[in-house]
C-alpha cells in the first residue's frame, strides 16, 4: 500500500516524540526531520534512524520540497506563520500542533471528517484535545451555556515553547470550546504545577447546560462513550471518576498519561498533542487512499 510521505518541522520534545510514533507506520511514511539546530537530539536521532535531516529549517525544505506531502509543525505559533505562507505556495498539506490557529480547528473524534481535505489544519492546544470532546459529548445532550477547563500540567513538561504560548492557549483554547465543542461561552486556564515527584496533566471540566431536564444516564453515557473514543489513539486518557452531575452543573475530572515513546510519562500534555497529530494524518492518508481507487 502506497504511505502518504510525511514531514516534522521542529525537532524539539514534540517533534521527537512524534518522530518516535511514526516509526513503521500503517499508513504514513516520515522521510524527513527539519530542525534549526544541526546538535538537537532530535535531528541526531533521526539521522541514526535513516531520516533525511535538513538543519537549515523550512528554507532547507524548499530545495528539497519532494521529500514529503504533509508536514507536521512543532515549533511555535510565531514560526507557523512563517511556515503555512511558504508551504501554502508549496501546495502542502500542514497539522499544525502550535497554537497559531491559521487553519481551521480540528479535534479527530468531534470535527475531522468536516475537515479533511483542508491544506493547514490547526490542533488547538493540549488542554483543548483533552477537554473538547468532552464538552461535545455534554453539548450532544444538552445545552451548554458555559464551559470553563482547567488544565494542569507538570512545569518539567512545559518547555520553552509551552511556556511562551501560554497566551495563545488560553485563548485558542477558549474558542475551541465553543465552536467545536458547543458552548456559548468559553474559558480555559493552565496551570504549571512544579510538584516532585512530577504529576501527570490533569483536566477538569466544568460545564453549565442551560437546564436540569436532561437524562442523567444518557449524559454519563455520552462522555464515557467519547472518552472511550479517545483513548482509540491516546490509551493514557482516562476519567480519574464519574462526571459529577449536580442540577445544571457538569464536572469531569480526567487524567492523560503519556505513551513514554520518547517523553516521559507525566507528559501527557504533549503525547495527546503528537497522537492527535497521528491519528489525523492517518485519517488524510487513508481519505486519500479511497479517492484514488
Amino acid at each position: 500500500m502506497k504511505k502518504l510521505k510525511v514531514g516534522i518541522i521542529g525537532s524539539g520534545n514534540i517533534g521527537t516524540d512524534l518522530m518516535m510514533k511514526l516509526q513503521n507506520n500503517q499508513f504514513l511514511e516520515l522521510t524527513t526531520m527539519i530542525g534549526i539546530d544541526p546538535e538537537s537530539d532530535g535531528l541526531k536521532r533521526a539521522k541514526d534512524l535513516g531520516i533525511e535531516v535538513i538543519d537549515n529549517g523550512i528554507e532547507g525544505f524548499i530545495e528539497r520540497k519532494e521529500l514529503a506531502d504533509l508536514l507536521f509543525d512543532a515549533t511555535s505559533a510565531k514560526a507557523h506563520i512563517h511556515h503555512a505562507r511558504i508551504l501554502g505556495e508549496l501546495k502542502k498539506r500542514v497539522v499544525d500542533l502550535t497554537p497559531a490557529a491559521i487553519g481551521p480547528f480540528v479535534v479527530p473524534t468531534v470535527n475531522l471528517g468536516t475537515h479533511i481535505v483542508e491544506r493547514n489544519v490547526n490542533l488547538i492546544t493540549c488542554g483543548g484535545q483533552a477537554t473538547i470532546p468532552i464538552v461535545h459529548s455534554i453539548s450532544t445532550v444538552a445545552e451548554v451555556e458555559y464551559a470553563e477547563i482547567v488544565a494542569t500540567i507538570s512545569s518539567r513538561s512545559a518547555g520553552p515553547g509551552t511556556r511562551a504560548n501560554i497566551d495563545e492557549f488560553t485563548v485558542t483554547t477558549a474558542r475551541g470550546l465553543e465552536e467545536i465543542g458547543g458552548a456559548k461561552k468559553g474559558k480555559a486556564i493552565i496551570i504549571l504545577n512544579p510538584a516532585e515527584p512530577p504529576i501527570m496533566m490533569r483536566d477538569t471540566v466544568y460545564c453549565k447546560v442551560a437546564n436540569d431536564e436532561f437524562n442523567q444516564e444518557i449524559m454519563m453515557n455520552s462522555v464515557k462513550q467519547m472518552v472511550k473514543k479517545v483513548q482509540e489513539y491516546v490509551p493514557g486518557y482516562r476519567l480519574r471518576m464519574d462526571p459529577i452531575i449536580e442540577g445544571s452543573m457538569i464536572t469531569v475530572y480526567l487524567e492523560v498519561q503519556g505513551s513514554g515513546d520518547y517523553l516521559p510519562s507525566y507528559a501527557g500534555n504533549l503525547d495527546i498533542m503528537t497522537a492527535s497529530a497521528v491519528k489525523v494524518a492517518e485519517e488524510i492518508a487513508q481519505y486519500d487512499l479511497v479517492k484514488t481507487l
